[in-house]
């Protein structure tokens, strides 16, 4: 791999448009997942460190940033949009290196970074109010106003497309904006960051704290002077943040864990379903909330319809980063220890297994690597048919009917997404519309990052929505303004 090292300066804090080391002077070791070799070093940011990060946004709301206009907001998203692509391939290998996904995957990611920040920058300046009619002498007017100073803790698995996708919307309403990234993986958002400062971002606007979520992510959370937080993470850590929100009365948006149904009716096109059932769940090592771990196929289509699901799935590689492959190494060995308990309990369970990848020859012995596995058929009330696993693993459970599908789609205790197979379009809009998530594809599954999707959960999938048109509107408030002329 190349230049897969994050940059000397940027290990620190991001505060004041400077990097700074911690308070405390302590640090945190970086490891890649697929070799376990250290390879750079975090701040470990504690409670004071953060107070300077929400200090520095608020002065900067106050100062040059408060003062920039949408316009302004949106060349400078546009900048730093087009420093990214001219570095793709850098920021690419130090993303496949910090997460372990294949290089191909993470070039993916890259692309999908710059697009986030194309996206916001076109959208900044049009996000319009309303006039209202009202009683003869007055107007009435609305108008969006951003919340003010916006936290944002975003995840492991995704971090080129999360930086963006989360910080996109509200740099462009004109909040300021602190960031957590998650400790696993801030190499990417770290230099990302730096990208944004060079592109003319004023200090303050955008601030950086690493560290561990229990020390800096809480104290983020958790501060006075928060007006709006943005999380993306665990069903378990969304009610800690939901929490401190609510201590504060503030609003947040919500992006938590999923168990996600791919419905096949039995007329659906095998040389559609197969490959894309078989990615949806094994991209990333499986560690996608999104991840279509729940195969639910009709009955009658069992037979056919399985071996070949299980022939592809069978021909999944495990590799290291810069293989060609389908997926790499698990995070961290808490999160292989994790998936591993739950493939134990499948089968002392007795749950047959259909199908299991292929390891690669060369692995590095140190990283956290686990081959997929496809079961089935898995009894519904199955720790497989309910529990999000985040690891490379499908539960295959057949339904009777239409009805019998929709009800098992919606057993659980998730909503993020649904895929629909069937050339029966009149179906796939019926069965669609009963669905309790916040996503339903038809015939396909995922949109290349889906820039201009909404996106979002219902139940424990959490609330609220990022990306497309509905981020902007998360990240800001509407202001009445009534005026007597008469």
């Amino acid at each position: 791999m190349t230049n897969a090292t994050v940059s000397d300066h940027i290990t620190g804090l991001l505060i004041d448009g400077a990097w700074a080391a911690p308070s405390n002077d302590q640090w945190l070791e970086t490891t890649a997942p697929a070799d376990g070799q250290v390879f750079g070093r975090i701040a470990r940011a504690g409670a004071a460190d953060v107070n300077r990060a929400v200090g520095s946004a608020r002065r900067a709301l106050q100062g040059n940033w408060g003062r920039l206009n949408a316009v302004e907001r949106g060349r400078l998203l546009l900048r730093a949009a087009q420093i990214v692509q001219d570095r793709a391939e850098d920021l690419a290998q130090l993303e496949a290196r910090d997460t372990g996904k294949p290089i191909a995957q993470a070039r993916a990611d890259i692309a999908a970074c710059a697009r986030y920040l194309e996206y916001y920058a076109g959208a900044a300046d049009k996000v319009h109010g309303h006039t209202i009619p009202v009683q003869n002498g007055y107007f009435a007017a609305t108008e969006h106003v951003p919340h003010g100073v916006t936290a944002h803790v975003i995840p492991w698995n995704y971090p080129a497309q999360m930086f963006p996708r989360s910080i996109g919307p509200a740099l462009a309403m004109g909040n300021a904006v602190v960031m957590k990234p998650a400790e696993d993986a801030c190499a990417t958002p770290l230099e990302l960051a730096a990208i944004m400062i060079e592109a003319g971002f004023p200090p303050g606007s955008l601030n950086m704290v690493t560290g561990l979520g229990s020390e800096a992510g809480a104290a983020l959370s958790e501060h006075p002077d928060i007006n709006f937080i943005s999380f993306i993470g665990s069903s378990e850590t969304g009610v800690a943040i939901q929490t401190a929100a609510a201590k504060n009365h503030i609003g947040c948006t919500l992006e938590l864990g999923g168990k996600s149904a791919q419905i096949v009716f039995a007329d659906a096109d095998p040389a559609l379903v197969v490959p894309t059932v078989v990615g949806a769940v094994t991209q990333h090592a499986g560690q996608t909330c999104s991840a279509g771990s729940r195969l639910l196929i009709e009955r009658s289509a069992m037979d056919t319809l399985v071996p070949l699901i299980a022939d592809a799935f069978s021909k999944v590689r495990v590799v290291m980063p810069d293989m060609e492959g389908q997926l790499g190494p698990l995070i961290n060995p808490r999160q292989k220890d994790r998936v591993e308990r739950f493939l134990n309990f499948a089968d002392s369970s007795g749950l047959p297994l259909l199908a299991k990848g292929q390891m690669a020859a060369d692995l590095s012995p140190q990283g956290n690597f686990v081959e997929p596995h496809m079961y089935g058929p898995v009894p519904r009330d199955h720790r497989l048919a309910h529990e999000e696993v985040f690891g490379p693993v499908l539960a295959v459970i057949p339904f009777e009917d239409e009805a019998d599908a929709v009800a098992l789609a919606n057993s659980t205790e998730y909503g993020l997404v649904a895929g629909i197979w069937t050339r029966d379009s009149a179906r796939a809009l019926r069965v669609g519309r009963q669905m309790e998530v916040g996503q339903v594809f038809v015939n396909c599954y995922g949109a290349g990052g889906g820039i201009e999707l909404p996106f979002g959960g219902m139940k424990k999938s959490g609330h609220g929505r990022e990306k497309g048109w509905e981020a902007l509107l998360e990240f800001a408030a509407v202001r009445t303004i009534l005026i007597r002329h008469d």
